[in-house]
């Protein structure tokens, strides 16, 4: 590095500028990169929609339009599994060989980071030079600067594997590092931009907790692991919050376990100002919750169901019952909120035709007091959890489930559902390795269709229509 001039680093999400502007810990990252003061970094996202694989254009960076291959590290973050196919175009783009083997010193260093490595970032590995495993807002500084001022890729290599929560592949080929855990003194985390070409259009984003305090069988954040939740004193929300914002996301994975939250709504909601929260627990919200959530902006309440039935609830450890929905749709009615909103997943592990139909029928009932929608995915098993060994569910009897339930309640509620496909090409990747990475290459190659993904799998012995 040149002394008194910030090293530059392009830090990259493999998704459109709408999805990555909305994310916390990317903007997490690049604030801390900011105030770094010997680093400094530029940010790139895919396009809106991908290019064929030979027709892309040049990832550009947001603040200069420098080519992603002009930077001498690029840093990934990466929230989920189908985000890897984007990551191998933007690579692709700029000129960088997507394979690591294939790659020289006059490429750039290749990291990456973010939720996904809480579960599975395994099939990252034949692309990237490191992983950092876990919460990355104390340490990412230090790794970057590792990196980058290794005199060769090799050697930064071998110095990033003698860090904690790091994860070379070319040198362990397996994650068998703990998550690194942010210093609570950090707390919150917060969006240093603003922009109204977001999912969240001109929200300030402020953490008000980490982690979570349930036990949902299916989670990667559930209790007992990365530390439990971590609430975030109200005062020192209150204090990162611009006095010009409008508006203000609070996130997390539980916010609403937050025993100082609904105040903290009301309070915003009292200074005019527009209140979003990142999940809501219909088991937690009271007449005064609601109340406070529509003052603070709420037309649609959102909560998540997902079970399709008490009985599966139960069994995925979760305490939301249709009772709870029942009574927040009332409360909701009550205090003029116009629309409810529930999550859910099918193909839970011994999910019935009974369980669906007992979700159609509380469906039916909430109708009758708020129009309702339902959003829902398939479910899909993810490492680190108590439900990683269950099988996948098979695209044909996922959409046999989702077509009961549209059919039980025609009429009466909007259903969207996420693609069976894709859901299967997730749940590949969550339980894959080095080889099913390689095998999302040659997907993308042959132009990311659900077709190619099929036929990239299937050589791998993985099928769409078979419980795995």
């Amino acid at each position: 590095m040149t002394p008194g001039v910030p090293a530059q680093i392009a830090l990259a999400y493999p998704a459109a500028y709408r999805v990555g502007m909305s994310s916390l810990g990317l903007l997490t990252i690049y604030r801390t990169i900011q105030q770094s003061g010997d680093l400094g970094c530029e940010r790139f996202f895919a396009p809106d929609a991908p290019a064929p694989w030979h027709a892309q254009p040049t990832p550009r960076s947001i603040e200069s339009s420098r080519s992603l291959a002009d930077f001498p590290l690029v840093a990934f973050s990466v929230a989920w599994e189908l985000e890897l196919a984007d990551l191998l175009r933007l690579l692709h783009a700029a000129g960088i060989p997507p394979l690591r083997e294939q790659r020289s010193d006059r490429h750039p260093l290749i990291v990456a980071g973010g939720p996904l490595t809480f579960s599975n970032p395994m099939p990252l590995g034949p692309f990237v030079d490191a992983i950092v495993i876990g919460e990355a807002d104390e340490i990412a500084a230090e790794i970057l600067r590792t990196a980058i001022e290794a005199p060769d890729h090799e050697t930064a290599r071998q110095r990033l594997s003698g860090l904690p929560h790091v994860v070379v592949p070319s040198i362990l080929g397996e994650a068998g590092t703990a998550p690194a855990r942010c210093s609570d003194a950090l707390l919150p985390a917060w969006a240093p931009i603003r922009t109204p070409h977001t999912e969240l259009r001109d929200m300030f984003l402020v953490e008000a907790v980490r982690g979570c305090s349930r036990g949902c069988r299916y989670c990667v954040m559930r209790r007992g692991i990365h530390g439990g939740m971590r609430t975030i004193p109200i005062e020192r929300i209150l204090s990162r919050i611009p006095d010009d914002a409008r508006r203000v996301g609070l996130v997390g994975a539980s916010v609403s376990d937050h025993p100082g939250v609904p105040g903290l709504v009301e309070t915003l909601a009292d200074r005019g100002i527009g209140v979003g929260l990142s999940s809501l627990r219909a088991d937690r919200l009271d007449e005064r919750f609601v109340a406070a959530l529509r003052k603070g902006g709420y037309k649609t309440l959102t909560t998540a169901l997902d079970g399709s039935s008490d009985r599966v609830r139960e069994q995925l450890d979760r305490s939301t019952t249709a009772e709870h929905i029942m009574r927040v749709t009332r409360l909701a009615r009550e205090a003029g909120i116009e629309r409810l909103k529930l999550y859910l997943m099918v193909g839970v592990p011994g999910e019935t035709d009974e369980d669906l139909a007992e979700c159609a029928a509380l469906a039916r009932e909430l109708s009758k007091v708020l129009p309702i929608s339902l959003g829902i995915s398939p479910f899909c098993p993810k490492k680190n959890t108590p439900l990683a060994d269950a099988r996948f569910d098979g695209v044909k009897s996922i959409d046999r489930r989702l077509d009961l339930l549209r059919s039980a309640i025609a009429g009466r509620a909007e259903v969207r559902a996420t693609s069976a496909r894709w859901a299967w090409v997730e749940s590949v990747l969550a339980k894959g390795g080095a080889d099913e990475g390689r095998a999302v290459l040659e997907a993308v190659r042959e132009g990311g269709s659900f077709a190619a993904f099929r036929k990239s799998f299937g050589v791998l012995g993985h099928h769409p229509d078979h419980r795995a």
